[in-house]
């Protein structure tokens, strides 16, 4: 379990020592193509230290890798805020973002898909600006208005991940505790099903409701997302949420019991349709 740059450096090492290997080469050898010493690439490929978005270019050029996306996701796993702004958006707050926070916003522009248990409020990409307002004001204490309405602002321009094209595929299984926890008031709940119910329609996304009913289950222990990225599956991970930051798990036995545990929940969940009845008759009830 490490903190985001951490497991960023070490994960975006093994990519670069795949994509070598791939092109046939000793790290001797591509050090003397981009004209370095050969620990330096053993260094980067083991995570034991950083590696510069310009030195990751030399490194790609050298492999010949030409794909567009995965050459943008490893340049986003360096640190990059270069390219093309609206890509890199969140690199205009970084006086108001604390880094897990960016980390986690980087991961979740480049991701292909993204599973995520909910236990306690909406996920931040399906929320109404009035609710992700209020849930903002409880979260963090003492904000002025001006920060206030950055952070919110930051939480809507997320969800365009779910407009792009190809949009990331979203699957969310909302326990119902989610769903009757008033949060801004029975007006702004009622819009935020609203909001839930549009949503679900979507072809990218897949919203399940985890009922009372069910019982206890896995996911009792806390909230978690699930990164996938269509590139290469060594780069999927698992973010944990905590007050004060986020750790992330990149093992291949915790993806899969987190892999594992989402099915679980999704068994013992409505299905889609069912869960759009059951908001349906909230909203009726608001």
């Amino acid at each position: 379990m490490q903190h985001g740059p951490v497991v960023r450096r070490r994960k975006l090492g093994a990519e670069l020592r795949t994509l070598r290997t791939g092109a046939g080469l000793t790290s001797g050898e591509a050090a003397r193509l981009v004209g370095w010493h050969q620990s330096k690439v053993s260094r980067i490929e083991t995570g034991a230290s950083g590696v510069k978005p310009a030195d990751v270019r030399l490194l790609l050029d050298a492999y010949a890798v030409h794909d567009p996306q995965l050459r943008d996701l490893l340049l986003v796993l360096a640190g990059s805020g270069d390219g093309d702004d609206r890509r890199h958006w969140w690199h205009a707050y970084r006086g108001v973002l604390p880094p897990t926070y960016r980390d986690f916003i980087s991961l979740e522009s480049q991701a292909t898909a993204m599973r995520t248990l909910e236990t306690s409020v909406v996920p931040g990409l399906l929320q109404t600006p009035e609710y992700a307002r209020a849930v903002t004001r409880a979260a963090v204490d003492g904000l002025d208005d001006e920060r206030l309405d950055a952070l919110v602002e930051v939480r809507l321009a997320r969800q365009d991940v779910l407009r792009a094209d190809p949009p990331l595929e979203l699957n969310a299984v909302l326990d119902e505790a989610v769903l009757r926890r008033e949060v801004g008031g029975p007006e702004v709940m009622a819009r935020q099903l609203e909001r839930l119910t549009e949503a679900a329609r979507l072809p990218q996304v897949r919203l399940q409701v985890l009922p009372f009913a069910a019982g206890a289950h896995i996911g009792i222990t806390g909230p978690f997302v699930v990164f996938s990225f269509s590139n290469t599956s060594d780069l999927d991970v698992v973010v944990l949420d905590h007050l004060t930051s986020s750790l992330y798990l990149d093992r291949k036995e915790d993806l899969e019991a987190y892999t594992e545990a989402f099915d679980a929940l999704r068994f013992h969940a409505l299905s889609t349709e069912d869960s759009l009845d059951f908001i349906a008759g909230m909203r009726r009830n608001t």
